[in-house]
């Protein structure tokens, strides 16, 4: 397979409640679109005539006997599939409840979904549940099928019926379907031709929208990853055997091994029963050898420089649990991340979520079967991950109980952490504290310190913002200063380029200095594009750690007037393809999901806008001179 090839491939995964037409489905749509080998429809019509049962397309896929006997599918199948647009693999994902497990494994790696909803029947709680784990997944691609309209008489009111349930359903868990679609699989209709007995949809078929979805970014246009499976020893070389699950890697390279930060360059790579060449790309098994010998093992992970992931030993993540028993707090299990395997255990249950209905809880201490759940992993030893909006393959985890995958989930945050973890740093260094004491600094000012962070949209008006409540909060005698994100540029961040890496780094820096600002008193104004959430978690967590108030502030202004304003004429070089990497036009601008405070600099002057940030930072900071605020 060319190169193009590899560009074109799309993975589609099939999903929905048992008996509601996946596999029929898929069978029909190779009949119709006449992709089976040569003689194998024929082959199972005549083996289902000598059995005496009527041909079924589910046949096609359910390659097991038991399967066909029980008439569920018991794991994922994968098939190759051409348009002529491109190629695919379609992969049917188990429906029924106790075969979750496989289904998920089927949709992990799927890059769209179709989700089948029988007519007959309706929107089921697996099909609610199978909806939220696409969700969970990060598969944003979604087409919902209708199935079995043969068997409502083609009912456009039981179409819409269902389409406006489900679609509501999705809404709630941030899913938008693509579109939904009537079909009769067993029928044929609308799935690569359209029927006059559904006249009344003017949608695509099932054939015209495989072509219509997005192929994915190119894994090696990521940061490298390179996790390591083993060490191999040849006469006097040690080979690093591993799989290039993104970027690339080169003869040459200089490479950090994460979570030790040991470093070493690249000297050869070597692949098995291959001519060796000086490049690696993303989905290539291979081997390297280093120039100089350093100690790294089975589950180390090699990167460029610049390129940092977290080296951790607590990440916060969403997770499904399918274990026998229920998932609790502080029981130690066994975690699989890429190759690496270690001990982990819950620290903390922030919500659990019944998929199959969205009901949620805060006060549970253990996560049942079939729910999901959004926790606090403490890990034994320290950790190379990424969050898995960033690197999907080392941002996603399984977890082992009792010998059994149990669950798995996704990585979404982590405490402030780079690639250099804290067993790196030298033992002769001691964090020297001042013999004056926050509360003495407390005492003297009238107020605690604190850092409140001004997020938003490049020109939303934060540095306007920030500045003027300095102004009014310096008059009133109060300990105050703002980090500037422009300024910090020109110093202590001026090696940082706009990477997601860099801009992670960037965070962490004024992070850490809006901090020692705080602790000696001061309230630090942070005016920050910041566009990543897991960023301003760091930011958060950094600010908790140290018992420091931590303030969100959205600056809520719209792209269209932002980019209206375009003081720095920012967005304009950013639409002629002059900056990359822009928030708001190349690259992403995650929304607070809940800020401490929200001010719409759109709607209200920039001296209305601080006004809300003093009463907000006063009530939160200002105390009595007579209050006694020893501990």
């Amino acid at each position: 397979m060319n190169t193009h090839e590899i560009l074109e491939q799309l993975k589609i995964v099939i999903v929905g409640h048992v008996d509601h037409g996946k596999s029929t489905f898929i069978g029909r749509l190779f009949y119709d679109t006449d992709t089976l080998p040569d003689g194998k429809y024929e082959q199972l019509v005549d083996i289902a005539k000598k059995r005496g049962v009527p041909f079924e397309f589910a046949n096609l896929m359910d390659s097991l006997q038991a399967e066909r006997d029980q008439n569920i599918t018991v794991d994922t199948a994968q098939i190759w599939f051409r348009t002529k647009k491109r190629q695919y693999v379609i992969i049917d994902a188990p429906g029924h409840k106790e075969f979750l497990k496989n289904m998920i494994t089927g949709a992990a790696s799927a890059d769209a979904a179709f989700l089948l909803i029988a007519a007959n029947e309706g929107v089921q709680e697996q099909s609610r549940r199978h909806g939220y784990l696409l969700s969970l997944l990060g598969i944003k691609q979604v087409v919902v099928l209708v199935n079995k309209m043969d068997l409502v008489d083609y009912s456009a009111d039981v179409f819409n019926t269902i389409e406006a349930e489900y679609r509501a359903f999705l809404k709630q868990i941030g899913v938008e379907p693509i579109t939904f679609i009537p079909i009769a699989a067993r029928e044929g209709l609308n799935v690569a031709h359209k029927s006059k007995q559904t006249d009344w949809y003017t949608g695509k078929t099932v054939l015209d929208m495989l072509d219509d979805f997005s192929l994915p970014v190119a894994p090696d246009n990521l940061p490298l990853r390179l996790p390591l499976q083993d060490v191999y020893r040849f006469d006097h070389r040690r080979i690093l055997a591993g799989r290039v699950e993104s970027g690339t890697v080169k003869v040459g390279d200089k490479l950090v091994f994460a979570p030790g930060h040991k470093t070493s360059v690249v000297k050869t790579i070597e692949r098995w029963n291959s001519p060796s060449t000086d490049k690696a790309v993303a989905g290539e098994s291979i081997g390297i050898t280093l120039t100089e010998q350093i100690f790294v093992e089975r589950g180390d992970v090699a990167m460029h420089e610049g390129t940092s992931s977290y080296a951790t030993t607590q990440f916060e993540a969403k997770l499904f649990w399918m274990g026998r028993l229920p998932l609790s707090i502080g029981k130690k299990y066994k975690i699989k991340l890429t190759s690496q395997e270690f001990e982990g255990e819950v620290l903390a249950i922030h919500k659990v979520i019944d998929a199959s209905n969205l009901s949620t809880s805060t006060s549970k201490l253990e996560i049942a079967k079939n729910d999901v759940a959004e926790v606090t992993i403490k890990t034994r030893v320290p950790v190379a991950l990424d969050t898995y909006d960033r690197i999907v393959e080392t941002g996603r985890f399984v977890i082992v109980d009792q010998r059994e995958v149990a669950g798995g989930g996704i990585i979404t945050g982590a405490p402030a952490a780079s690639i250099a973890s804290a067993e790196n740093k030298p033992s002769n260094l001691t964090y020297n504290k001042s013999t004056i004491t926050y509360e003495d600094r407390i005492q003297r000012n009238s107020h605690k310190g604190a850092v409140v962070w001004l997020t938003g949209l490049s020109g939303a008006g934060k540095s306007a913002v920030a500045n003027e409540v300095e102004k009014e909060l310096f008059i009133r005698g109060m300990h105050i200063s703002v980090l500037d994100g422009d300024n910090l540029r020109f110093g202590l961040c001026s090696n940082l380029g706009f990477s997601p890496e860099d801009r992670s780094e960037n965070i962490r820096r004024t992070a850490q200095a809006a901090k020692l600002l705080a602790e000696t008193g001061f309230i630090c104004l942070v005016s920050l594009i910041s566009p990543y959430r897991s960023d301003r978690a760091r930011a958060r967590e950094i600010m908790t750690e140290a018992s420091i108030d931590f303030i969100e502030v959205y600056v809520s202004t719209p792209l269209a007037e932002c980019e209206k304003r375009d003081p720095k004429k920012l967005y304009q070089k950013a639409r002629a393809g002059e900056l990359k990497d822009f928030t708001g036009i190349s690259a992403p601008y995650e929304v607070p999901e809940k800020p401490d405070l929200d001010i719409p600099s759109d709607q209200l002057s920039i001296k209305e806008c601080a006004a809300r940030v003093i009463d907000f930072v006063l009530a939160r900071v200002e105390i009595d001179a007579q209050t006694d605020v020893s501990i």
